[in-house]
């Protein structure tokens, strides 16, 4: 059976979601590295007709959407089940993984993170006035996430599952900026569940060389 390979721009959060399913799940794959720009143009786009971070492919099967791409990672190859069996902590994890979709990316990585992060990597100078804007529904997004955690050591309970697969990599990207460092400060369970994933050997592998989007 084929390696899986990975496509996409090192340092995208989604990116990485797709690469620690795969560590967690002890899976060799090859990373396919992308540059800026080369994921909304041929041949990515074959891959991934939105242009977006990442797509997959293992034994001459094609995928994208990280969601589809976690969840295939966790069903088809062997180690300990990266979602819970228990419904009510299944709900909670796919509760966590769509505020990270729908609320979390578009109004605190694409918005804060990417104003701090990438654009002056890109040579931009950061849009204070969106920033600024930014920060009343990033603090309301990530204390929501921080009342939902509770006292469980993991998003969906006592073991890994992958809302912690997809928070991680953005909440660290969001850590970067001096606004996401506050806000997680303002949540100290929060913080620590971060910390607890930061120490992770799947985290520390994955770390990318830059940040990127």
């Amino acid at each position: 059976m084929a390696a899986p390979i990975v496509y996409g721009i090192p340092g995208s959060p989604y990116l990485r979601s797709a690469m620690l399913a795969l560590e967690e799940k002890s899976v060799a794959y090859e990373l396919s590295a992308l540059g800026f720009g080369q994921s909304k143009v041929e041949p990515y786009l074959s891959r991934q007709p939105f242009g977006r971070i990442p797509a997959f492919e293992h034994d001459g099967f094609a995928l994208y959407e990280t969601q589809a791409i976690i969840r295939y990672v966790d069903a088809v190859f062997p180690g300990d089940s990266l979602q819970p069996r228990d419904p009510r902590q299944a709900a909670r994890m796919n509760q966590l993984i769509g505020i990270v979709d729908w609320y979390f990316f578009p109004r605190i990585s694409a918005t804060i993170a990417f104003q701090r992060v990438v654009r002056p990597h890109l040579g931009g100078t950061p849009d204070e006035a969106i920033i600024a804007a930014a920060v009343p529904p990033a603090r309301h997004c990530i204390s929501e996430i921080a009342r939902l955690v509770g006292e469980a050591p993991y998003l969906a309970g006592d073991a890994l599952s992958l809302a912690d697969l997809m928070l991680a990599p953005q909440l660290v990207m969001v850590g970067m900026t001096p606004e996401g460092r506050d806000l997680i400060g303002e949540q100290p369970r929060l913080a620590a569940w971060l910390g607890r994933m930061k120490a992770r050997p799947s985290m520390i592998k994955t770390a990318p060389p830059m940040p990127s989007a």
